[in-house]
């Protein structure tokens, strides 16, 4: 088979990608993640850009077509505009940009296809006129499949989690199926509304969930309306209280009732009094809008008032005490311990007091204080289910257990549980509507509009359904009791602020039939509008629950699929992330409204965990096994992997990383090793590592912080059966010799210093995973460990190599910052170090490099280098000098840097390169500010350089003018 080098395996345009992934995670409505909640789900731009990537030729693949470096570096450039408005949010329906980049896929696909015409399996594998099936084979939120399908492929997704398959299915298997189809609710036909091309791709879809969550609302309403009853505004809530005062007399609907959860007081003078353990009592931080609960202290009783203004100190801190869960008591002052409110919890004495009231006002929201109605109303609802299933023992990512709240059932008041369970029957009862709906309007018999494939009403009416059913589901998340009031926002803020259950103490219980942001109504909008954003093309999509480590082709039932080839897949991150247990919180009420749908996919109580690859101490004993338990399965996972039926196109394998599992002399921590070993063992070789990040710009330059990057790409390719075993001397030689090439496309592609690190493991582990062994001295085989290690050194090494290429004066000054930065050192060891090479004290002055007085020397920061300085008149000039101004000229934007770029001509790029040194230098002193300026001028290049271009004729233009 021929194979062509895919253009992931040489560059990537990673800055275009990683801006556009952080941009994303601040866009809500439409996007794909607010059909359902998953955790750690890769961003859209991320995922389109790996995919197109992994399925287009690099122009170094095609000779023929690209005979020079030049033209290659020429077409990359082409491409990797492509893959920059690809990645943009804006462009996510372009159906222009769209076909652009799937004429691409095709132009490389066809290529293929010639190259392999008297392969023995051609007919089967190699169909020009059919693209290779795509399969993600730990699907989790979709991300990769979605995009796979909008970029012309037949999309798989599978995934142990039947939360996971869920939410595939809703986004790659369902719109596609019904893309066209007029709405069948009767105020749609009532209005004349299905003429024409109104219903293109899944907006009939929509606008039947739009309309059925709404009928929802109203029988739910009729069911359970009395349970959130309206709130009067009395006079005596208004005194003192003017901006109450235009509301007296009103009834306003609730949005949110304010809860604390309480104990006994701990002192005997009080006992048997409930004391509310209260991590704050502000309810508004807003300017001009504050409010805050006051707590009203009489002998051995308390009651809650609430104020408007500014916050007090007092009203931040609430009832808590420092850190943990330690309070003090209302009434007695006395100290409340975590160990006290864990046994009242365990022995059920924890309870919950209502605080404060929030209404919908006029003009925003109106705080009020509770009132004897509204905090005995809940009492009359009566739960005919509750969740049962056990919390896990995970103390790390949930706490309540230590409280007390031990099922998932204990996470829900009795008004909610209500709520929830009365809207998950409702889903059964719109399905009926539906079906009738259908039927009576005469879809598919009288007026000749057919559903896809021919599938029947009751298919649409489940379709329908699936998503009301997301609907519930995602309400669960902000009706429950460790729901927080946000001060900050005024909203009701869901469970899942982060990858876990925490213990909350002062919950927020949500009215359902409120127009606030977490409604019922408001849960509709968000999945309608996701829905409206999927692409629907008849491109047929599958998703369907196997565990991976078992089963990695997609089966061909029902006539669907073909054998997947090219594969892209998010794994679960070693130990970060416990997608199985958080999944139980959800999947009671999917399974509630879904079950007699999906009968196999919800046949199980709990999701499954036993088969789950992470490495989780509580499940498996102790880290040890843990972390045995995920390498053999990520093993067998990744050797089903390299399993595929084509090596024509590399897999492409995302890993989370983080600062964190870097130790104190820069070595790789267990995760990241163990996952390289993984894949190393099924048989992968390694050919490329990009780093994506997805947080906001400069973070990753925090040094210190919890975030190099927040994933990591690996393309891989099945390792060749006859690989030789070699010597660890001849794996250091080959190293030598590939290496530099590598690191030199690489810094022409223009990657940041900040990401040349990472991606150099790439070229170095394609090196290594070349070969089945290389062995030490001794015979033993060398660790992934100590590979990674010897490629840090060679990068080390390629980049000082780059120091010969330097003046003199520039490599005294390279070497003088590498031990002391900006700081002072004597001047006995630079005079020395001037003599070494080949420069002197002096002329470093004269320079203007360094300052020298009272016998220490110092190289000049940028901010202090000559105002005036003029490269075209420099008698000395220096490319340490040259990058130092342009880091000066950068602070001041762009075109202040390329202003100096243009005087230095092609001088320029070897100040560029510079930049790459300086970054590693400061990075490891754990200068942030510096690091962060050298990868800022690296990173604004290719727009520095253009502008510079361009700087002569807008001066030429300026003086004819």
């Amino acid at each position: 088979m021929k194979i062509r080098k895919k253009l992931i395996e040489v560059a990537l345009p990673l800055d275009a990608i990683n801006k556009a992934s952080a941009r994303e995670k601040s866009i809500r409505h439409g996007h794909p993640s607010t059909l359902h909640l998953w955790w750690a789900r890769r961003p859209l731009a991320a995922a389109r850009a790996v995919i197109f990537a992994q399925m287009v030729d690099d122009p170094a693949a095609n000779p023929d077509l690209f005979s020079t470096e030049r033209e290659q570096e020429k077409e990359r450039k082409r491409l990797f505009r492509i893959i920059e408005d690809l990645v943009q949010w804006e462009n996510t329906t372009n159906e222009e940009l769209l076909k652009r980049a799937r004429a691409e896929i095709w132009q490389s696909w066809r290529r293929a296809c010639a190259d392999n015409a008297n392969h023995p399996r051609f007919k089967e594998l190699f169909d020009r006129h059919v693209l290779p099936a795509f399969h993600d084979p730990f699907a989790g939120g979709g991300s990769l499949p979605l995009e796979a399908q909008r970029l012309g492929l037949q999309a798989n997704a599978s995934d142990l989690n039947p939360v996971a398959v869920l939410i595939n299915k809703a986004m790659i298997e369902i719109p596609p199926k019904f893309a066209g189809h007029p709405p069948v609710n009767p105020e749609v036909r009532r209005a004349e509304k299905l003429m024409g091309e109104s219903w293109y791709g899944a907006l009939g879809l929509v606008e039947d969930v739009r309309f059925y969550g709404r009928w929802m609302r109203e029988k739910a309403k009729k069911h359970i309306g009395h349970l959130y009853p309206k709130v009067r505004v009395t006079a005596e809530m208004a005194k003192d209280r003017p901006d109450l005062a235009t509301y007296v007399g009103r009834e306003l609907t609730v949005i949110a009732w304010i809860w604390a959860r309480t104990v006994n007081s701990p002192n005997p003078a009080f006992a048997n009094v409930e004391v509310p353990l209260a991590s704050s009592f502000i309810l508004s931080r807003k300017a001009g809008r504050g409010a805050y609960v006051e707590p009203i202290v009489e002998d051995r009783y308390y009651q809650f008032s609430v104020k408007a203004g500014p916050p007090t100190e007092a009203a931040k801190s609430g009832t808590k005490l420092g850190r943990g869960a330690n309070f003090r008591c209302i009434l007695s002052h006395s100290p409340i311990s975590g160990d006290y409110i864990k046994a009242e919890g365990q022995a059920g004495r924890m309870k919950a007091r209502l605080m404060a009231i929030v209404a919908e006002g006029d003009r925003g929201r109106v705080y009020l204080p509770p009132t004897a109605e509204h905090e005995s109303r809940p009492i009359g609802a009566q739960p005919r289910w509750r969740p049962e299933t056990s919390l896990p023992d995970d103390r790390r990512a949930f706490w309540t257990p230590n409280y007390g709240l031990t099922s998932f059932g204990d996470l829900f008041s009795n008004r909610q549980l209500v709520a929830l369970t009365t809207l998950s029957h409702l889903v059964s009862e719109a399905r009926k509507l539906i079906r009738e709906h259908a039927t009576s309007c005469g879809i598919g018999v009288d007026d000749g509009l057919q559903f896809n494939d021919g599938t029947s009403r009751l298919d649409y009416a489940e379709a329908v359904s699936v998503y009301l059913a997301l609907a519930v589901s995602k309400t669960a998340d902000s009706c429950c009791t460790v729901a927080r009031w946000q001060s900050t926002g005024d909203f009701v803020a869901g469970a899942f602020a982060r990858q876990g259950i925490p213990m909350v103490w002062d919950f927020a219980e949500t009215n359902i039939f409120s127009s606030s942001t977490q409604n019922w109504s408001a849960q509709i909008e968000w999945v309608a509008k996701a829905l409206q954003n999927l692409p629907t093309q008849k491109r047929r999509g599958q998703a369907f629950q196997a565990d991976a480590a078992s089963k990695s082709t997609v089966s061909t039932k029902n006539g669907v699929g073909q054998v997947a080839r090219i594969v892209s897949t998010d794994p679960p991150y070693y130990d970060n992330v416990g997608y199985a247990d958080l999944s139980d919180f959800f999947y009671p009420w999917l399974r509630c409204t879904l079950s007699t749908i999906f009968p196999e996919l919800f046949a199980t109580v709990a999701v499954p965990k036993r088969e789950e690859l992470i490495a989780s101490p509580y499940r498996h004993g102790d880290r040890q096994h843990a972390e045995a338990f995920f390498l053999d399965g990520m093993t067998q996972a990744m050797t089903q992997l390299a399993r595929q039926p084509s090596l024509d196109f590399p897999v492409t394998i995302f890993y989370a990383f983080k600062q964190s599992e870097m130790s104190g002399n820069g070595s790789n921590s267990s995760g990241w090793e163990t996952f390289l070993d993984a894949a190393i063992q099924a048989g992968f070789g390694i050919t490329a590592t990009w780093p994506l990040r997805t947080e906001r710009r400069g973070r990753p330059l925090a040094i210190g912080t919890n975030a190099l990057a927040s994933s990591i790409v690996l393309a891989c390719r099945p390792r060749a059966e006859n690989a030789p075993t070699v010597t660890r001397r001849e794996f250091q030689d080959a190293l030598r010799a590939q290496f530099p090439i590598a690191i030199d496309t690489l810094r022409r592609s223009n990657i940041a210093p900040v990401d040349l690190a990472q991606a150099s493991i790439g070229p170095g582990m394609a090196i290594f995973t070349g070969y089945s062994r290389v062995l030490n001295a001794d015979g033993s085989p060398l660790s992934v460990g100590d590979a990674l290690a010897l490629i840090n050194e060679m990068l080390d090494e390629v980049l000082a190599d780059q120091e010969g290429e330097l003046d003199s004066d520039t490599r005294w000054a390279l070497t003088w910052f590498e031990q002391y930065v900006f700081a002072e050192g004597e001047y006995g060891a630079a005079e020395t170090l001037s003599k070494a090479k080949n420069t002197s004290v002096e002329g470093l002055v004269r320079a203007g490099i360094i300052e020298s007085r009272r016998g220490t020397v110092r190289i000049l920061r940028p901010s202090e280098l000559d105002a005036d300085w003029d490269p075209t008149s420099d008698a000395r000039l220096t490319v340490w000098e040259m990058t130092q101004y342009l880091i000066r000229a950068i602070a001041s934007g762009e075109k202040a840097a390329a202003a100096v770029a243009a005087k230095l001509g092609s001088r320029a790029e070897a100040a560029r390169d510079l930049a790459y040194r300086l970054y590693l230098i400061s990075e490891r002193k754990r200068r942030a500010t510096d690091a962060l300026q050298y990868n800022s001028l690296v990173q604004s290049w290719p727009e520095i350089a253009r502008l510079a271009r361009e700087r002569p004729a807008l001066q030429q233009e300026s003086m004819l003018g």
